[in-house]
Protein backbone atom coordinates (compact mmCIF):
# COMPACT_ATOMS: atom_id res chain seq x y z
CA UNK A 1 0.00 0.00 0.00
CA UNK A 2 1.57 3.45 -1.06
CA UNK A 3 2.83 5.49 2.03
CA UNK A 4 1.90 8.41 0.73
CA UNK A 5 -0.84 10.83 2.01
CA UNK A 6 -2.61 12.20 -0.97
CA UNK A 7 -5.11 15.36 -1.79
CA UNK A 8 -7.10 16.91 -4.80
CA UNK A 9 -9.75 18.61 -5.07
CA UNK A 10 -12.73 16.23 -6.47
CA UNK A 11 -15.81 18.72 -7.58
CA UNK A 12 -15.58 21.27 -11.03
CA UNK A 13 -13.48 23.49 -11.13
CA UNK A 14 -14.87 26.77 -10.93
CA UNK A 15 -17.12 28.84 -8.48
CA UNK A 16 -19.96 26.54 -6.93
CA UNK A 17 -22.07 26.42 -3.63
CA UNK A 18 -19.83 23.56 -2.53
CA UNK A 19 -16.37 22.45 -3.26
CA UNK A 20 -15.27 19.03 -2.18
CA UNK A 21 -11.41 18.19 -1.41
CA UNK A 22 -10.82 14.33 -0.98
CA UNK A 23 -7.61 13.19 1.65
CA UNK A 24 -6.47 10.02 1.06
CA UNK A 25 -4.01 7.74 2.96
CA UNK A 26 -2.52 6.27 6.33
CA UNK A 27 -1.96 9.90 7.77
CA UNK A 28 -5.34 11.34 6.59
CA UNK A 29 -6.80 11.89 9.99
CA UNK A 30 -3.29 13.32 11.13
CA UNK A 31 -3.10 15.20 8.79
CA UNK A 32 -6.30 17.04 8.45
CA UNK A 33 -6.48 16.99 12.56
CA UNK A 34 -3.70 19.91 12.11
CA UNK A 35 -5.65 22.38 10.16
CA UNK A 36 -9.35 21.19 11.58
CA UNK A 37 -10.82 23.28 14.70
CA UNK A 38 -12.97 20.72 15.78
CA UNK A 39 -13.47 17.37 16.99
CA UNK A 40 -10.63 15.02 17.08
CA UNK A 41 -10.73 13.42 13.60
CA UNK A 42 -8.86 10.29 15.17
CA UNK A 43 -11.31 9.11 18.16
CA UNK A 44 -14.94 9.49 16.02
CA UNK A 45 -16.49 6.78 14.29
CA UNK A 46 -16.10 6.27 10.54
CA UNK A 47 -18.84 7.45 8.02
CA UNK A 48 -19.80 10.71 10.47
CA UNK A 49 -19.67 14.03 9.40
CA UNK A 50 -18.28 16.88 11.49
CA UNK A 51 -18.84 20.75 11.83
CA UNK A 52 -15.59 23.10 12.06
CA UNK A 53 -12.70 25.57 10.73
CA UNK A 54 -10.19 24.90 8.55
CA UNK A 55 -6.80 27.26 9.68
CA UNK A 56 -3.49 27.74 8.97
CA UNK A 57 -2.43 25.98 12.05
CA UNK A 58 -4.16 24.65 14.41
CA UNK A 59 -1.85 24.77 17.42
CA UNK A 60 -4.90 24.46 20.12
CA UNK A 61 -8.04 21.77 20.29
CA UNK A 62 -10.92 23.92 21.55
CA UNK A 63 -12.90 22.11 24.57
CA UNK A 64 -16.43 23.69 23.75
CA UNK A 65 -19.03 21.31 22.16
CA UNK A 66 -19.68 23.46 19.58
CA UNK A 67 -16.23 24.39 17.54
CA UNK A 68 -15.66 28.06 17.39
CA UNK A 69 -13.07 30.11 15.30
CA UNK A 70 -10.09 29.91 17.67
CA UNK A 71 -8.61 33.48 19.45
CA UNK A 72 -5.11 33.09 18.41
CA UNK A 73 -3.14 34.55 15.67
CA UNK A 74 -4.26 31.61 13.23
CA UNK A 75 -6.01 32.56 9.98
CA UNK A 76 -9.13 31.10 9.65
CA UNK A 77 -9.55 29.59 6.34
CA UNK A 78 -13.15 28.33 5.82
CA UNK A 79 -16.28 27.34 8.24
CA UNK A 80 -16.55 23.54 6.78
CA UNK A 81 -18.22 19.91 7.00
CA UNK A 82 -15.59 17.14 7.26
CA UNK A 83 -16.74 13.39 6.40
CA UNK A 84 -14.45 10.57 8.07
CA UNK A 85 -13.92 6.94 6.73
CA UNK A 86 -12.04 4.61 8.17
CA UNK A 87 -9.68 1.61 6.21
CA UNK A 88 -11.05 -0.67 5.07
CA UNK A 89 -13.91 0.26 4.12
CA UNK A 90 -13.61 3.71 1.34
CA UNK A 91 -13.15 4.06 -1.91
CA UNK A 92 -9.22 3.34 -2.14
CA UNK A 93 -9.70 1.03 1.01
CA UNK A 94 -7.37 3.64 2.78
CA UNK A 95 -8.19 6.05 5.45
CA UNK A 96 -10.21 8.90 3.63
CA UNK A 97 -11.43 12.11 4.63
CA UNK A 98 -13.38 14.74 2.51
CA UNK A 99 -13.88 18.16 3.46
CA UNK A 100 -17.06 20.50 2.14
CA UNK A 101 -16.00 24.05 1.66
CA UNK A 102 -18.14 26.72 0.37
CA UNK A 103 -17.21 26.48 -3.02
CA UNK A 104 -14.89 29.42 -3.87
CA UNK A 105 -11.80 28.84 -5.95
CA UNK A 106 -9.65 30.48 -3.85
CA UNK A 107 -10.73 28.52 -0.34
CA UNK A 108 -10.07 25.41 -2.44
CA UNK A 109 -6.75 26.30 -3.18
CA UNK A 110 -6.03 27.66 0.13
CA UNK A 111 -7.02 24.42 1.61
CA UNK A 112 -4.95 22.45 -0.69
CA UNK A 113 -2.02 24.63 -0.35
CA UNK A 114 -2.64 24.25 3.39
CA UNK A 115 -2.78 20.12 3.21
CA UNK A 116 0.60 20.02 1.47
CA UNK A 117 2.16 22.21 4.28
CA UNK A 118 1.18 19.80 6.95
CA UNK A 119 2.39 16.69 5.05
CA UNK A 120 -0.22 15.67 1.66
CA UNK A 121 0.95 15.97 -1.38
CA UNK A 122 -1.56 16.73 -4.74
CA UNK A 123 -2.70 13.71 -6.14
CA UNK A 124 -1.91 12.49 -9.50
CA UNK A 125 -4.51 11.73 -12.34
CA UNK A 126 -7.14 9.32 -11.43
CA UNK A 127 -4.63 8.63 -8.60
CA UNK A 128 -7.74 7.69 -6.01
CA UNK A 129 -9.25 5.44 -8.55
CA UNK A 130 -5.92 3.93 -8.99
CA UNK A 131 -5.44 3.13 -5.39
CA UNK A 132 -8.46 1.28 -5.45
CA UNK A 133 -7.40 -1.01 -8.23
CA UNK A 134 -4.04 -1.89 -6.42
CA UNK A 135 -5.54 -2.35 -3.28
CA UNK A 136 -8.33 -4.99 -4.96
CA UNK A 137 -11.04 -2.59 -3.93
CA UNK A 138 -12.06 -2.71 -8.03
CA UNK A 139 -10.73 -4.49 -10.87
CA UNK A 140 -9.28 -2.60 -14.27
CA UNK A 141 -12.43 -2.78 -16.01
CA UNK A 142 -14.11 -1.19 -13.29
CA UNK A 143 -11.80 1.11 -12.63
CA UNK A 144 -12.31 2.29 -16.60
CA UNK A 145 -16.19 2.19 -16.30
CA UNK A 146 -15.61 5.22 -13.59
CA UNK A 147 -14.25 7.35 -16.23
CA UNK A 148 -17.35 6.30 -18.26
CA UNK A 149 -20.00 7.23 -15.82
CA UNK A 150 -18.06 10.53 -15.49
CA UNK A 151 -18.60 11.79 -19.18
CA UNK A 152 -21.71 9.22 -20.08
CA UNK A 153 -23.51 11.85 -22.04
CA UNK A 154 -26.80 9.96 -22.57
CA UNK A 155 -28.92 7.00 -20.26
CA UNK A 156 -27.89 3.89 -22.88
CA UNK A 157 -23.79 4.82 -21.93
CA UNK A 158 -24.96 5.62 -18.15
CA UNK A 159 -26.11 1.99 -17.83
CA UNK A 160 -23.56 0.46 -19.78
CA UNK A 161 -21.23 2.02 -17.64
CA UNK A 162 -23.06 1.49 -14.27
CA UNK A 163 -23.38 -2.24 -15.64
CA UNK A 164 -19.58 -2.43 -15.72
CA UNK A 165 -18.67 -0.73 -12.42
CA UNK A 166 -20.71 -3.43 -10.86
CA UNK A 167 -18.50 -5.90 -12.83
CA UNK A 168 -20.58 -7.15 -15.54
CA UNK A 169 -17.53 -7.63 -17.97
CA UNK A 170 -15.83 -9.16 -15.47
CA UNK A 171 -18.35 -11.18 -14.55
CA UNK A 172 -18.97 -12.49 -18.22
CA UNK A 173 -14.75 -12.93 -18.88
CA UNK A 174 -14.26 -15.01 -14.91
CA UNK A 175 -16.56 -17.18 -16.52
CA UNK A 176 -14.96 -18.16 -19.70
CA UNK A 177 -11.23 -17.69 -17.59
CA UNK A 178 -12.12 -20.34 -14.91
CA UNK A 179 -12.72 -22.75 -17.51
CA UNK A 180 -10.17 -22.43 -19.14
CA UNK A 181 -7.84 -22.54 -16.43
CA UNK A 182 -9.25 -25.75 -15.50
CA UNK A 183 -7.97 -27.67 -18.61
CA UNK A 184 -4.78 -25.42 -18.51
CA UNK A 185 -4.08 -26.82 -15.00
CA UNK A 186 -4.53 -30.20 -16.48
CA UNK A 187 -2.30 -29.96 -19.77
CA UNK A 188 0.30 -28.52 -16.97
CA UNK A 189 -0.19 -31.68 -15.25
CA UNK A 190 0.67 -33.50 -17.84
CA UNK A 191 3.81 -31.97 -18.27
CA UNK A 192 4.85 -32.97 -14.70
CA UNK A 193 4.22 -36.45 -15.72
CA UNK A 194 5.37 -36.39 -19.38
CA UNK A 195 7.40 -39.68 -19.83
CA UNK A 196 4.94 -41.85 -18.08
CA UNK A 197 2.43 -40.52 -21.11
CA UNK A 198 -0.54 -40.10 -19.44
CA UNK A 199 -3.45 -37.67 -20.42
CA UNK A 200 -5.37 -35.46 -17.81
CA UNK A 201 -6.95 -33.14 -20.22
CA UNK A 202 -10.11 -34.71 -22.50
CA UNK A 203 -8.85 -33.18 -25.64
CA UNK A 204 -12.62 -33.35 -26.80
CA UNK A 205 -14.04 -31.79 -23.84
CA UNK A 206 -11.76 -29.31 -24.61
CA UNK A 207 -12.49 -28.62 -28.24
CA UNK A 208 -15.71 -28.40 -26.81
CA UNK A 209 -14.77 -25.51 -24.24
CA UNK A 210 -12.85 -23.40 -26.94
CA UNK A 211 -16.01 -23.50 -29.52
CA UNK A 212 -18.30 -22.21 -26.58
CA UNK A 213 -15.22 -19.76 -26.36
CA UNK A 214 -15.56 -18.87 -29.90
CA UNK A 215 -18.76 -17.92 -29.72
CA UNK A 216 -19.11 -16.01 -26.87
CA UNK A 217 -15.59 -14.16 -27.41
CA UNK A 218 -17.04 -13.52 -30.64
CA UNK A 219 -20.52 -12.06 -29.12
CA UNK A 220 -18.84 -9.99 -26.89
CA UNK A 221 -16.94 -8.74 -29.90
CA UNK A 222 -20.07 -8.08 -32.37
CA UNK A 223 -21.31 -5.62 -29.08
CA UNK A 224 -18.65 -3.51 -29.77
CA UNK A 225 -20.04 -1.34 -32.37
CA UNK A 226 -23.20 -0.95 -30.24
CA UNK A 227 -21.49 0.01 -27.44
CA UNK A 228 -19.25 2.58 -29.71
CA UNK A 229 -22.79 3.94 -30.33
CA UNK A 230 -23.55 4.18 -26.67
CA UNK A 231 -20.39 5.67 -25.83
CA UNK A 232 -20.01 7.89 -29.00
CA UNK A 233 -22.89 8.57 -30.15
CA UNK A 234 -23.75 7.68 -33.71
CA UNK A 235 -22.56 9.72 -36.99
CA UNK A 236 -25.02 10.63 -38.95
CA UNK A 237 -24.66 12.86 -41.92
CA UNK A 238 -27.22 15.12 -43.52
CA UNK A 239 -26.71 15.41 -47.29
CA UNK A 240 -28.29 17.07 -50.63
CA UNK A 241 -27.91 19.50 -52.65
CA UNK A 242 -28.27 22.89 -52.38
CA UNK A 243 -31.85 23.87 -50.92
CA UNK A 244 -33.08 20.31 -50.35
CA UNK A 245 -33.76 21.51 -46.67
CA UNK A 246 -30.55 20.12 -44.59
CA UNK A 247 -30.45 22.71 -42.84
CA UNK A 248 -34.20 22.78 -41.90
CA UNK A 249 -33.95 19.22 -41.16
CA UNK A 250 -31.23 20.12 -38.27
CA UNK A 251 -33.28 23.06 -36.95
CA UNK A 252 -36.47 20.76 -36.59
CA UNK A 253 -34.57 17.88 -35.04
CA UNK A 254 -32.73 20.33 -32.80
CA UNK A 255 -36.10 22.18 -32.10
CA UNK A 256 -33.74 25.38 -32.50
CA UNK A 257 -32.46 27.86 -35.24
CA UNK A 258 -29.06 26.38 -35.42
CA UNK A 259 -28.21 26.59 -38.84
CA UNK A 260 -29.07 29.44 -41.23
CA UNK A 261 -32.00 28.74 -43.74
CA UNK A 262 -31.98 30.57 -47.22
CA UNK A 263 -33.36 30.14 -50.39
CA UNK A 264 -29.98 31.15 -51.55
CA UNK A 265 -28.39 27.74 -52.92
CA UNK A 266 -25.07 27.67 -50.80
CA UNK A 267 -25.76 28.88 -47.61
CA UNK A 268 -23.97 25.87 -45.93
CA UNK A 269 -20.59 26.67 -46.28
CA UNK A 270 -18.91 24.68 -43.24
CA UNK A 271 -20.34 21.23 -41.59
CA UNK A 272 -22.38 22.43 -38.38
CA UNK A 273 -22.45 18.98 -35.75
CA UNK A 274 -24.40 18.97 -32.73
CA UNK A 275 -26.11 16.29 -30.28
CA UNK A 276 -29.58 14.46 -30.30
CA UNK A 277 -30.57 12.03 -28.31
CA UNK A 278 -33.34 10.08 -29.13
CA UNK A 279 -34.95 7.40 -26.32
CA UNK A 280 -31.70 7.48 -24.99
CA UNK A 281 -29.46 7.63 -27.73
CA UNK A 282 -26.74 9.87 -28.74
CA UNK A 283 -26.86 11.05 -32.46
CA UNK A 284 -23.96 13.33 -33.93
CA UNK A 285 -25.78 15.16 -36.48
CA UNK A 286 -23.86 16.63 -39.16
CA UNK A 287 -25.37 19.34 -41.48
CA UNK A 288 -23.51 19.73 -44.72
CA UNK A 289 -22.89 21.85 -47.54
CA UNK A 290 -25.02 21.18 -50.33
CA UNK A 291 -23.44 18.62 -53.37
CA UNK A 292 -22.95 20.39 -56.20
CA UNK A 293 -19.99 21.68 -58.63
CA UNK A 294 -18.89 24.97 -58.16
CA UNK A 295 -16.50 27.66 -58.67
CA UNK A 296 -16.83 29.70 -55.24
CA UNK A 297 -13.74 28.41 -54.05
CA UNK A 298 -15.27 28.69 -50.11
CA UNK A 299 -17.96 26.45 -50.86
CA UNK A 300 -16.02 23.82 -52.86
CA UNK A 301 -14.03 23.09 -49.33
CA UNK A 302 -17.43 22.92 -48.01
CA UNK A 303 -18.66 20.03 -50.84
CA UNK A 304 -15.23 18.36 -50.18
CA UNK A 305 -15.88 17.99 -46.10
CA UNK A 306 -19.49 16.98 -46.14
CA UNK A 307 -17.87 13.83 -48.79
CA UNK A 308 -15.64 13.11 -45.75
CA UNK A 309 -18.02 13.53 -43.43
CA UNK A 310 -19.87 10.93 -44.90
CA UNK A 311 -16.64 8.63 -45.29
CA UNK A 312 -16.90 8.87 -41.30
CA UNK A 313 -20.84 8.84 -40.59
CA UNK A 314 -22.42 5.10 -39.80
CA UNK A 315 -26.10 6.57 -40.89
CA UNK A 316 -26.32 8.98 -44.17
CA UNK A 317 -30.12 10.99 -44.37
CA UNK A 318 -29.99 11.63 -47.83
CA UNK A 319 -32.59 14.13 -48.56
CA UNK A 320 -34.04 14.72 -51.60
CA UNK A 321 -36.18 17.73 -53.14
CA UNK A 322 -40.08 16.64 -53.82
CA UNK A 323 -40.27 19.00 -55.69
CA UNK A 324 -38.45 18.50 -58.64
CA UNK A 325 -38.88 16.04 -61.41
CA UNK A 326 -35.90 14.53 -62.59
CA UNK A 327 -33.57 12.54 -59.57
CA UNK A 328 -30.96 11.78 -62.09
CA UNK A 329 -28.44 14.12 -59.90
CA UNK A 330 -29.32 12.63 -56.85
CA UNK A 331 -29.07 9.23 -58.04
CA UNK A 332 -25.23 9.97 -59.06
CA UNK A 333 -24.65 11.71 -55.78
CA UNK A 334 -25.68 8.87 -54.35
CA UNK A 335 -23.75 6.16 -56.04
CA UNK A 336 -20.87 7.68 -54.98
CA UNK A 337 -21.32 7.93 -51.28
CA UNK A 338 -22.93 5.10 -50.66
CA UNK A 339 -20.78 1.89 -49.15
CA UNK A 340 -21.20 -1.28 -47.64
CA UNK A 341 -22.24 -1.60 -43.79
CA UNK A 342 -23.40 2.28 -44.31
CA UNK A 343 -27.16 2.40 -43.01
CA UNK A 344 -29.21 4.79 -45.77
CA UNK A 345 -32.13 7.12 -45.37
CA UNK A 346 -33.29 8.54 -48.21
CA UNK A 347 -35.85 11.83 -47.03
CA UNK A 348 -38.44 12.99 -49.98
CA UNK A 349 -38.06 16.64 -48.65
CA UNK A 350 -40.27 19.70 -48.96
CA UNK A 351 -43.48 17.25 -49.35
CA UNK A 352 -46.00 20.24 -48.31
CA UNK A 353 -45.07 22.30 -51.53
CA UNK A 354 -46.09 19.29 -53.63
CA UNK A 355 -49.64 18.10 -54.51
CA UNK A 356 -50.08 15.77 -57.18
CA UNK A 357 -46.71 13.76 -56.18
CA UNK A 358 -47.00 10.20 -56.10
CA UNK A 359 -44.29 9.33 -53.33
CA UNK A 360 -44.31 5.54 -53.72
CA UNK A 361 -43.85 6.34 -57.67
CA UNK A 362 -40.39 8.12 -56.67
CA UNK A 363 -39.68 5.44 -53.78
CA UNK A 364 -39.75 2.78 -56.79
CA UNK A 365 -37.73 4.93 -58.91
CA UNK A 366 -34.74 5.33 -56.36
CA UNK A 367 -34.75 1.65 -55.69
CA UNK A 368 -34.39 0.54 -59.34
CA UNK A 369 -31.31 3.07 -59.18
CA UNK A 370 -29.65 2.66 -55.96
CA UNK A 371 -28.73 -1.03 -55.11
CA UNK A 372 -28.51 -0.89 -51.55
CA UNK A 373 -30.76 -1.35 -49.32
CA UNK A 374 -32.18 2.03 -47.54
CA UNK A 375 -35.63 3.11 -46.17
CA UNK A 376 -37.69 5.50 -47.87
CA UNK A 377 -39.68 8.72 -45.67
CA UNK A 378 -41.61 11.43 -47.57
CA UNK A 379 -40.97 14.35 -44.69
CA UNK A 380 -41.63 17.72 -44.34
CA UNK A 381 -39.74 19.83 -41.56
CA UNK A 382 -41.57 22.77 -42.02
CA UNK A 383 -45.20 20.79 -41.07
CA UNK A 384 -43.08 18.50 -38.66
CA UNK A 385 -44.29 15.50 -40.90
CA UNK A 386 -42.67 12.55 -40.38
CA UNK A 387 -40.24 13.91 -38.21
CA UNK A 388 -40.95 11.16 -35.85
CA UNK A 389 -40.56 8.28 -38.03
CA UNK A 390 -37.16 9.78 -38.66
CA UNK A 391 -36.44 9.70 -35.25
CA UNK A 392 -37.63 6.55 -35.05
CA UNK A 393 -35.39 4.49 -37.90
CA UNK A 394 -32.51 6.10 -36.47
CA UNK A 395 -33.56 4.68 -33.07
CA UNK A 396 -33.69 0.96 -34.28
CA UNK A 397 -30.88 1.37 -36.11
CA UNK A 398 -28.98 1.81 -32.75
CA UNK A 399 -31.04 -1.15 -31.26
CA UNK A 400 -30.11 -3.31 -34.60
CA UNK A 401 -26.51 -3.29 -33.23
CA UNK A 402 -27.15 -5.30 -30.09
CA UNK A 403 -25.39 -8.52 -29.75
CA UNK A 404 -27.98 -11.55 -28.85
CA UNK A 405 -25.47 -13.79 -27.45
CA UNK A 406 -24.54 -11.53 -24.44
CA UNK A 407 -25.98 -8.97 -21.76
CA UNK A 408 -22.60 -7.30 -21.64
CA UNK A 409 -22.03 -4.62 -24.11
CA UNK A 410 -18.15 -3.45 -24.88
CA UNK A 411 -17.25 0.24 -24.92
CA UNK A 412 -13.75 -0.03 -24.74
CA UNK A 413 -11.24 0.22 -27.10
CA UNK A 414 -8.60 -1.58 -24.55
CA UNK A 415 -11.53 -4.04 -24.08
CA UNK A 416 -11.92 -5.12 -27.82
CA UNK A 417 -8.63 -5.60 -28.84
CA UNK A 418 -7.53 -7.84 -25.79
CA UNK A 419 -10.98 -9.93 -26.45
CA UNK A 420 -9.69 -9.72 -30.43
CA UNK A 421 -6.00 -10.97 -29.20
CA UNK A 422 -8.02 -13.81 -27.07
CA UNK A 423 -10.27 -15.14 -29.94
CA UNK A 424 -7.27 -15.77 -31.64
CA UNK A 425 -5.29 -17.00 -29.17
CA UNK A 426 -8.20 -19.59 -28.50
CA UNK A 427 -8.56 -20.17 -32.25
CA UNK A 428 -4.90 -21.48 -32.22
CA UNK A 429 -5.36 -23.44 -28.62
CA UNK A 430 -8.35 -25.06 -31.21
CA UNK A 431 -5.35 -25.60 -34.27
CA UNK A 432 -3.43 -27.19 -31.52
CA UNK A 433 -5.63 -29.70 -30.17
CA UNK A 434 -6.25 -30.88 -33.97
CA UNK A 435 -2.65 -30.88 -35.09
CA UNK A 436 -1.68 -32.90 -32.60
CA UNK A 437 0.97 -30.79 -31.18
CA UNK A 438 3.25 -31.50 -28.31
CA UNK A 439 2.09 -31.00 -24.90
CA UNK A 440 4.14 -28.54 -23.98
CA UNK A 441 3.53 -25.80 -27.44
CA UNK A 442 -0.62 -26.60 -26.18
CA UNK A 443 -0.01 -25.12 -22.89
CA UNK A 444 2.14 -21.92 -24.32
CA UNK A 445 -1.27 -21.63 -26.22
CA UNK A 446 -3.45 -21.99 -23.12
CA UNK A 447 -1.42 -19.56 -21.40
CA UNK A 448 -1.19 -17.20 -24.04
CA UNK A 449 -4.99 -17.45 -24.04
CA UNK A 450 -5.36 -16.51 -20.37
CA UNK A 451 -3.47 -13.91 -20.44
CA UNK A 452 -5.41 -12.14 -23.09
CA UNK A 453 -8.54 -12.45 -21.40
CA UNK A 454 -7.01 -11.57 -17.77
CA UNK A 455 -6.05 -7.87 -19.66
CA UNK A 456 -9.49 -6.99 -18.98
CA UNK A 457 -9.82 -7.36 -15.48
CA UNK A 458 -6.25 -6.45 -14.71
CA UNK A 459 -4.32 -9.36 -13.81
CA UNK A 460 -1.89 -9.32 -16.45
CA UNK A 461 -1.05 -5.97 -17.18
CA UNK A 462 2.21 -3.51 -17.18
CA UNK A 463 3.04 -0.35 -15.77
CA UNK A 464 2.80 1.61 -19.05
CA UNK A 465 -0.84 0.25 -19.63
CA UNK A 466 -1.88 1.18 -16.41
CA UNK A 467 -0.62 4.57 -16.66
CA UNK A 468 -2.03 5.61 -20.22
CA UNK A 469 -5.05 4.34 -18.65
CA UNK A 470 -5.42 6.30 -15.04
CA UNK A 471 -3.61 9.44 -17.07
CA UNK A 472 -7.14 10.05 -18.50
CA UNK A 473 -8.83 10.30 -15.48
CA UNK A 474 -9.35 13.48 -13.55
CA UNK A 475 -6.99 14.89 -10.89
CA UNK A 476 -9.85 14.20 -8.14
CA UNK A 477 -10.88 10.48 -9.15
Amino acid sequence: MNQDTICALATAHGVGAIGIIRVSGNEAFTIVNRIFQGKDLKKVKSHTVHYGFIVENNEVKPTTTTPQPSTTNQEVIDEVMVSVFHAPKTFTTENSVEIAFHGSPYIGQKILETLIKNGARMAKAGEFTMRAFMNGRIDLSQAESIADLIASENEASRKVALNQLKGGITQEISILRGDLLNFTSLVELELDFAEEDVEFADRSAMVRLIQNLKIKLGSLLDSFQYGNAIKNGTAVAIIGKPNAGKSTLLNTLLKEERAIVSNIAGTTRDTIEEILHIKGHAFRLIDTAGLRDTADEIEAIGVQKAKEKVEHAEVLVYLADATQTDFSEDFDMLKSLIRPNLKLIICLTQTDRTENQNFAKVQEIFQVEIEQPFTFIPISAVENRNIQQLKDELSAYVESLKSEGSNVVITNQRHYEALQRSLESVEKVEEAISSQITTELLAYELRNALENLGEISGEFTNDEVLGNIFSKFCIGK
